[in-house]
């Protein structure tokens, strides 16, 4: 039944985000929505400081003319998803419960560690801005750029609707992406002997969204030879609080084949306006350049065992 529903809200956005006229004057500050252009600015900061990244075209009937004709995505492929997210959740040790502000009934940290102390993502948000501010190393773009020396790797578990509870998550192996889906790389070669760790592996795309102006996450996973993982199995790797709620599986917007898994965009506009507001609180300022950066932060939670966040170690502004 929840498919269904899915598929019909998938279905009215796409006729919708078809009527919405395209973003023209910017409004990050104010709102934490990209134009086409800003989207394009920071996937390009992406792609400098994290060569996983790159962009991709897409098929041609399916070009955004609003969007350059080469850069009409962004992908990353083969990062490693060791282990499910039953084997994270609802471990005593490793779980606070957090209460809810609305009376909602709360949320589950299932990675606190015992981390009493340890930053939020805003507030890690503002200690690197104002590392950045103090060391002033350019990053060429109107910002700068700096090295983090803080290992926290704490994620949150969220409420499915509720993307503001998100906090950051930990650091990603190098990997060589690809320009294309369809350019499919042969199996890994395996060892002779010995213990294998069988690993799962996804590539991971970022869109714009035009209805809600903001980039969107689309996923989806191989096993150990790649071999497409079903809907089921890749909802393993998804936290159980945004299965089928915040992930949902839909058509890619660039591109044919399979439905790729997809953490709905709704909330990201206002989880990024409370981070801005966070920063200049601070005494910083957030350039619309970082913005892909801490995206893959506070998605991190809603994907906590896929290590595809290679940005840990970069200041945002």
């Amino acid at each position: 039944m929840q498919s269904v529903i899915n598929t019909v809200k998938g279905t009215a956005l796409g006729v919708a985000g078809y009527l919405t006229p395209v973003l023209k004057e910017s409004k990050f500050q104010e709102t934490g929505v990209l134009t086409p252009e800003e989207f394009v600015a920071a996937g390009e900061h992406l792609v400098h400081h994290c060569p996983t990244w790159q962009w991709a075209k897409g098929e041609e009937a399916k070009i955004r003319t609003y969007l350059p004709a080469d850069k009409q995505f962004l992908i990353t492929r083969n990062v490693p998803c060791y282990r499910r997210c039953k084997q994270i959740e609802y471990c005593e040790d490793n779980e606070k419960v957090i209460e809810d502000e609305h009376g909602d009934g709360g949320w589950v940290d299932t990675h606190h560690y015992d981390s009493a102390g340890s930053p939020t993502l805003e507030e890690k948000v503002c200690e690197m801005t104002l590392e950045a501010a103090e060391t002033g190393d350019s990053d060429g773009e109107g910002g700068t750029v700096d090295r983090d020396d803080d290992d926290d790797d704490d994620d949150d578990e969220g409420e499915a609707e509720d993307m503001e509870q998100f906090q950051e998550s930990g650091l990603l192996d190098e990997v060589d992406p690809s320009v294309a889906l369809a350019a499919r790389r042969p199996p890994r070669a395996r060892p002779s002997g010995g213990d294998i760790v069988k690993t799962r592996t996804y590539d991971l795309h970022i869109t714009y969204d035009k209805y809600y102006q903001t980039p969107r996450l689309w996923l989806i996973g191989y096993d150990e030879e790649r071999t497409l993982l079903s809907v089921e199995q890749m909802y393993e790797d998804v936290s159980q609080d945004h299965a089928k709620k915040t992930v949902t599986m839909e058509a890619h917007p660039h591109l044919s084949g399979p439905s790729m898994a997809s953490v709905h965009p709704c909330r990201h506009a206002e989880v990024m306006k409370k981070i801005i507001e966070t920063v200049t609180e601070s005494g910083g300022e957030m350039g619309v350049h970082s913005y892909l950066i801490v995206f893959l932060k506070f998605v991190q939670t809603v994907i906590p065992t896929i290590e595809y966040d290679f940005t840990q170690n970069f200041a945002i502004n």
